[in-house]
C-alpha cells in the first residue's frame, strides 16, 4: 500500500469549517443573550492556531507544512469576551450591530471554506479521469 497526502487540504479546510460553524452558533447566542444582564459575548479561535501550527518553520513550503499538521490540536476553542467594557450598565458587553457584521463575515467565511473543500474533490475527480 502506498502513503498519499491527498487530503491535507480538505482535512485543514474540514477543521476549519468546523470552527467557523461553532463561531455561527457562539454569535447566535451572543445576538440570544443581548439582553441578558452581565452576559459576556463568546468567540471562537481558530486562526490564530492556524496560524501558529503553519508558521512553526518559514522555509518549508505550504505542502509541506499542511501534511506535517497534527489535526488533533488543530481544533477552534470557544472562549468568553470578558473584558472590562460594557455597552450597558448591567455588564452585558454584546453589541448587535457588530455582531451582526460579524455574522455575516462569517457566513462568507463559511461559504467560501465549502466552496474549497468542493473544489479539491473536483481537482481529485479531474485527477483519477
Amino acid at each position: 500500500m502506498f502513503q498519499s497526502n491527498v487530503f491535507d487540504y480538505v482535512n485543514v479546510l474540514d477543521r476549519a469549517a468546523d470552527a467557523s460553524w461553532m463561531r455561527n452558533e457562539a454569535i447566535g447566542n451572543n445576538l440570544s443573550n443581548v439582553d441578558t444582564p452581565g452576559y459576556k459575548r463568546q468567540d471562537v479561535a481558530f486562526e490564530d492556531v492556524l496560524k501558529r501550527a503553519m508558521g512553526k518553520s518559514n522555509y518549508r513550503s505550504t505542502d509541506a507544512k499542511v501534511s506535517s499538521l497534527d489535526l488533533k490540536r488543530l481544533v477552534g476553542r470557544v472562549y468568553t469576551d470578558h473584558a472590562n467594557f460594557s455597552y450597558r450598565v448591567d455588564g452585558n458587553n454584546v453589541d448587535p450591530d457588530t455582531e451582526g457584521v460579524m455574522l455575516a463575515e462569517n457566513q462568507l467565511k463559511y461559504q467560501g471554506l465549502i466552496a474549497s473543500i468542493n473544489q479539491e474533490f473536483v481537482n481529485l475527480q479531474t485527477v483519477m479521469k
